[in-house]
């Protein structure tokens, strides 16, 4: 059965889309950019606006009964390689313990002011993490 997940942006009724779907066993998550959730204003801070995307997404997942400890792929859009190293701590404090697949993208995000916009697929019942192959 599919289920939607809104987290309450206006742009979810304009661009006609879910923050989250829930279908087949998985959770897929839309590309989020990092606005903050309560004032809804992006802040200038590539670390700030990482935090704020994987905050909008944890809260989505919490409502799919789900957590990122169980997202089988993450896709992060980058809007200028120079961020890059910003964005590994925030990283290892999401999924270093899970290490999902990952595919980092440079590429321009439709608002200027975006400096990332990050997606996940989340299995839910996943089995316990164990050692990598």
């Amino acid at each position: 059965m599919r289920q939607t997940i809104s987290s309450g942006s206006p742009m979810e009724e304009i661009a006609a889309y879910s923050r989250a779907v829930i279908d087949g066993g998985f959770v897929f998550v839309s590309g989020t950019v990092g606005v903050d959730p309560e004032t809804r204003e992006l802040p200038d801070d590539f670390t700030a606006q990482a935090r704020n995307a994987f905050l909008i997404i944890e809260r989505a997942l919490d409502q799919a009964g789900a957590s990122l400890d169980q997202t089988t792929h993450v896709r992060l859009f980058v809007s200028d390689r120079a961020n890059l190293p910003a964005i590994v701590p925030v990283l290892q404090e999401k999924f270093g313990k899970s290490r999902p697949a990952q595919t980092m993208i440079i590429a321009a995000l439709p608002d200027p002011k975006a400096l990332l916009e990050v997606e996940v697929t989340v299995r839910l019942n996943a089995y316990e993490i164990e050692k990598p192959i």
